[in-house]
């Protein structure tokens, strides 16, 4: 399966700048951008974390394509986002997900910038042949991974 995650870049900072009023109509914006692109992809929502989202889809090109997709419908609202991508065994857990796929996920999120989609070596590898873009960023040690991960940047 295919995870997307994201997070909204300074969420805390923005929110505390803007006021809970208007950063709750922001957060809203957010979330129906997010579903939009979701459906638009195929993609599942799993669930949210305040200021991002957790996403499954079949197919790898189709949460890739829906990452850029977020970014960009983002870009006109003022809000950045940093997602992650990786493919893997999930498990299920309830209406929830687990297992390592989840967490290689986070932590390809947490290595991208504001507006960057850091996807793995497995999804890139699915998406041969698609027409998308990538940059290599080389191989990363992250937190809690017994092994580096290979992160590539969606152009």
């Amino acid at each position: 399966m295919t995870l997307l995650m994201t997070d909204i870049v300074d969420s805390t900072g923005t929110a505390n700048r803007l006021g809970d009023g208007v950063w709750k109509q922001v957060l809203s914006d957010h979330n129906r951008l997010v579903r939009t692109q979701l459906v638009r992809f195929g993609g599942s929502e799993v669930n949210t974390t305040g200021d991002g989202f957790l996403a499954t889809f079949r197919s790898a090109v189709a949460g890739l394509r829906c990452a850029g997709a977020i970014v960009d419908a983002l870009a006109e609202t003022g809000v950045e986002a940093r997602i992650g991508i990786h493919t893997g065994e999930v498990e299920p857990m309830g209406r929830d997900i687990g297992g390592v796929a989840v967490h290689v996920a986070a932590r390809l999120m947490a290595l991208a910038g504001a507006s960057e989609v850091f996807a793995s070596a497995v999804t890139v590898g699915l998406a041969d042949g698609s027409g998308l873009d990538f940059e290599d960023k080389g191989r990363r040690k992250v937190k809690g991974i017994d092994r580096s991960i290979e992160a590539y940047r969606l152009v």
